[in-house]
Order: structure tokens, then sequence, then C-alpha cells
């Protein structure tokens, strides 16, 4: 009786493997390689998880105002003070009080975007961003200062295909760049990229892998120059996600791993991490107002001895 078999069950398990060889097949029928999505720039590869681990730390108090002049034309005045880190060879942070003042002019419109920044310190920073066509963009960034070697300007040309992305980058130093990616399935994309940098006689290749759904974003990037780099990104629920990444250099042997949260409510934005250094921050964005915005920063650094807090509002 042990070795007895049920009449039917050879006959029943058939039917459920060739139901599920079906729903198999009708599922790869389904997805038309021809028509995959466009996938996102290579230079945002980890867009989701940076926008919830890394936002704009800062330290003292920050006021900005935004005066719209027209639905094209703005202009924009932003005040800062809080100190300032120096480098020293103690472990702990060295700080100077600073302050200064920003004035800023904008320009956007359906094809055009044009920032540009004055601050009191005599830098000048600027960025443009032109749709060339359809597919074709340009985007140029500079800065200018009164320091040797340190002014620098970056122009991409970005190319939009129906299921790949291309870039090509030019700076000032020999500076040349290309990068490539595209999508492989409808969730997954593959990219590649090269840079040269003659002034330093550096040359690099980098390879990265992205496989996003509707519930959760992974991401994996690896470099010749010795960087690895992963995140993770899962939404929760409509309101909240976690992410987590992971920087490793196996060159120079550096490794740091974090873990945090993004929780969006209906006037507030809560963010916040931990990494494997011990660092704890927090930042917090509160609407009082229709167009006036309150801002808490914290990052709390007990190895190094170093505590930043920081609260501004933005007016427009």
């Amino acid at each position: 009786m042990a070795g007895f078999v049920p009449p039917g069950t050879t006959l029943l398990g058939n039917e459920a493997t060739s139901e599920a060889a079906k729903k198999i097949n009708e599922v790869h029928r389904k997805v038309d390689y021809l028509n995959l999505p466009c996938p996102i720039p290579y230079e945002e590869l980890h867009r989701e998880a940076l926008m919830s681990l890394k936002p704009e730390y800062f330290e003292g108090m920050r006021f900005d105002f935004t005066k719209g002049l027209n639905q094209k034309f703005s202009l924009s005045h932003s005040v800062m003070m809080g100190p300032m880190e120096i480098p020293s060879q103690s472990s702990e942070a060295i700080k100077i009080p600073t302050a200064h003042y920003e004035f800023g002019a904008n320009f956007i419109d359906q094809k055009t975007m044009l920032i540009g920044r004055v601050l009191t310190d005599g830098r000048v920073n600027a960025r443009v961003k032109c749709d060339l066509t359809d597919d074709l963009a340009l985007k140029a960034n500079a800065q200018l200062t009164n320091e040797p070697h340190m002014s620098h300007v970056m122009l991409n040309f970005d190319y939009k295909g129906k299921d790949y992305r291309s870039q090509l980058q030019l700076g000032n130093g020999a500076l040349f760049g290309a990068s490539y990616i595209q999508s492989v399935t409808p969730h997954m994309s593959l990219g590649a990229e090269v840079f040269w940098a003659g002034q330093h006689r550096k040359s690099g290749v980098g390879y990265a892998g992205r496989y996003e759904t509707d519930k959760m974003v992974a991401a994996g990037q690896v470099a010749s120059t010795g960087l690895m780099a992963l995140s993770y990104v899962q939404k929760v629920s409509e309101k909240v996600s976690l992410a987590t990444d992971f920087m490793y250099n196996y060159l120079s042997k550096d490794v740091t791993a974090s873990v945090g949260y993004d929780y969006a409510l209906r006037q507030a934005r809560l963010r916040g991490k931990i990494d494997s250094n011990g660092c704890t921050s927090a930042f917090l964005e509160e609407r009082l107002n229709m167009g006036l915005n309150f801002v808490l920063s914290a990052e709390l650094d007990h190895k190094k001895k170093d505590y930043k807090f920081g609260f501004g509002l933005t007016v427009g």
C-alpha cells in the first residue's frame, strides 16, 4: 500500500505543469522587445536612492526667496549663515563662522532653461539646458572662481532614442566621456561608460545595471577606478519608502553602507538615514502655507564629534 499511487495523480500533475508552462509562454509572448521603454540617463542610475538618502543637508541658517516676474523669468535671493569646516590633521572637525549672500536669475520655458548664480565670495555659477531637437539636448554647467585652477566648464550632449540613451561629455582639462544605456527587458536596463582626463592622464571604463518595478528599484555600478556602488529602494506604500546603498572602493578598501527612509505626508516630507560610520542624519521639509516652506536639517557624527544642525525658510 505504501507504493500505491491514487488514480489520476499523474494526470493532475501533468495538467498543472502544462498550465504553468502556458502561463510562462503567455508572459514571454506579451513582452514586445521591439517596443521597450526608454531608460533613465546613465548618470541618474541611483536617482531614487540619492533623493531618499542624500538630501541637501546644511548647517546654520538659510533663507531663500524667489520672486516670479512672469511665467518664464524669476529672480532669487539666498542668505546663508553658518560654520565652514576647514581641513586639519585632528580627528575632530575645525569650523570657522561664515556668511554669504547669493543672487540668482532663472529663465525657464518648454525647451530652454537658464540659471545663473552670483555669490559674495566671488563665485559665479551657470546652468544651461536646451532641447535642440525632440531627441537631442544640450546641457552646460560652469563655475568661475577667483582661486587658480578651480574654475571649470562641462558640456553634455544627451540623445534619447526609442529604447536607449547616449551621452557625450566635454570638459576643461581635456576631459572626455561617453555613456550608453539600453533597455533589455521592460524592467531591466544595462549600460557602460568610458572617460579620459587628459590633464591627469587617467582613463576609465564602467558598467551598470538597473532593475525597476512599481514597488522597487535596484541599481549596481562598477568602474575601473575602483568604485562599486549598489542601491535598493523599496516602496512600502504610497507615502513610505525604504532605501539602502553600499559604496566600496576595491583599490583603497574604503567601504560605506547606509539605510534610510523617506516619509511623505500631506504637507511635509521626512527623510533620514544611518550609515556604517555611525553617522545619523535627518531632513524635514514642511509646507506652512502656500509658497512658504520650513526646513530642518541635522547630522550627528559621534565618531568625529561633529554635530550639525540647520534650519531655514523658503519663500516663493
